[in-house]
């Protein structure tokens, strides 16, 4: 049957997660669904799927592309994208191979690897902190041989501590952690490299890099043809570590106008350094002294596997996804233009901490949270019976709880609500038992 909806390939997108195929529905865009080895896909697939494609990207890269071009001969898409951070190389790549919309496999890959974003970020005369690459053991310039003199070990220490060593290409908060001295740093670098290769498949680079103090924004934008419009700003706490669990995301910020302006001159700037000309981003910043944003990340993709557009999109009146769609279909999105938008409403996303580590026994409140009016979904990822292991190994977030609100301050006082109201109760394991 012929059809003059656009059809766009989605790379490894929960079908938990619902917005995104909502949104390509609206958008009458049909979606050709890779999903991710772990998922189940339902006999009734989600709106707008119209072909479910299995590929695994990590063990058969070379393979999975060459049944997307043979796909795309036979029966042409108009476009790719990923909402899954590790996965926006793969989909950068295909989209230059296939001809179709999308940035350029350097930009994603400067984007993913924090190494490289920091040095494109500071050559571009933006703010960040002083840091060091570490490169895996015998690889990369300035590869790391065991330290000595001159070694990082020693350029390093010449950094101002507290310093934060985190993977490369890490996503989420596995493995940052905090080393407040010179002398733990070996420790904890020694430590985040085990989480690499067990969690990563690999011994991952790492940075060094100084620890930015003040309170923490993620920043939702469209980008199209080169033009970034900035849509909300939202708080996500004051993390001090020694590890970063993610927390709460509560939009719109509560900001003095001229420290709103200078986080979205910085990150527009930040999208020209990466050559992010195409599509949704979500960025993590921090503002040091509470007054100047330094970026953390860039990632070239809807946040939080659909998060992001939840909270834009309310915040906004946007459909954040399915503009993203779009602008991948080679289609121009609608709400570019018109300067910042004014927020209509309040959104957030309570992150239900781990709260402990060892095997889960019981989640107490998250029936009576699914019950309140305020929330749209509770999105729940752990379970009684599974096994949390202790930070800096990210096994998962507990639940999300998205819920929307007239003002921020209401979603701040639901908030204070929640910390009281959900726990979790684990059985603690020995070590050996950890898998």
């Amino acid at each position: 049957m012929t059809t003059n909806r656009p059809t766009v390939v989605l790379v490894y997108q929960r079908t938990s997660l619902p917005w995104v195929f909502e949104s390509a529905e609206r958008a009458g865009i049909d979606l050709v669904l890779v999903p991710r080895p772990d998922d189940t896909v339902a006999a009734d697939p989600p709106p707008a799927v119209t072909e479910v494609l299995p590929l695994d990207l990590d063990a058969d890269r070379a393979g999975a592309l060459e049944v997307l071009r043979k796909r795309h001969a036979d029966q042409p898409f108009q476009g790719i994208v990923t909402l899954y951070d590790p996965a926006v190389p793969f989909v950068a790549e295909a989209a230059e191979i296939l001809g179709l919309p999308g940035i350029s496999l350097d930009a994603a890959l400067g984007a993913q690897d924090k190494r490289v974003m920091r040095a494109r970020l500071a050559a571009a005369g933006l703010n960040v902190p002083r840091f060091e690459r570490l490169d895996a053991p015998g690889t990369g310039p300035g590869a790391d041989t065991g330290g000595g003199p001159g070694g990082w070990e020693e350029a390093a220490a010449r950094l101002t501590f507290p310093v934060v060593v985190k993977p490369a290409h890490g996503f989420s908060s596995l493995g940052v952690t905090k080393a407040a001295t010179p002398d733990s740093l070996g420790a904890v670098v020694e430590e985040v490299r085990r989480i690499c290769a067990a969690q990563l498949g690999r011994p991952d680079g790492l940075v060094v890099e100084e620890y930015l103090d003040g309170p923490e924004f993620a920043v939702e934008s469209l980008a199209h043809g080169g033009e970034v419009r900035v849509l909300s700003i939202g708080y996500k706490g004051e993390p001090e570590g020694p590890h970063f669990e993610e927390s709460v995301y509560r939009a719109p910020a509560s900001l003095p106008e001229d420290v709103a302006a200078d986080i979205r001159r910085e990150v527009v700037a930040a999208h020209a350094a990466l050559g992010i000309t195409d599509g949704p981003t979500h960025t993590e910043l921090r503002l040091r002294g509470g007054r100047t944003p330094y970026l953390l990340e860039l990632g070239a993709r809807i946040g939080g596997s659909g998060v992001s557009h939840y909270i834009a999109s309310h915040v906004t009146g946007i459909d954040v996804a399915a503009e993203a769609l779009r602008i991948a279909a080679g289609t121009a999105p609608a709400s570019m233009g018109g300067g910042d938008p004014v927020p209509v409403g309040a959104a957030a996303n309570y992150i239900v901490p781990c709260g402990g580590s060892g095997r889960i026994t019981a989640i107490h409140g998250l029936d009576a949270v699914r019950e309140d009016p305020r929330v749209d979904h509770v999105v729940q990822m752990l379970f009684p019976g599974d096994v949390v292991r202790p930070y800096p190994d990210f096994t998962g977030y507990p639940a999300f709880v998205l819920s929307r609100h007239a003002e921020v301050t209401e979603a701040e006082e639901f908030h204070r609500w929640l910390e009281r109201s959900v726990r979790i109760d684990y059985a603690p394991l020995d070590p050996s038992q950890l898998p």
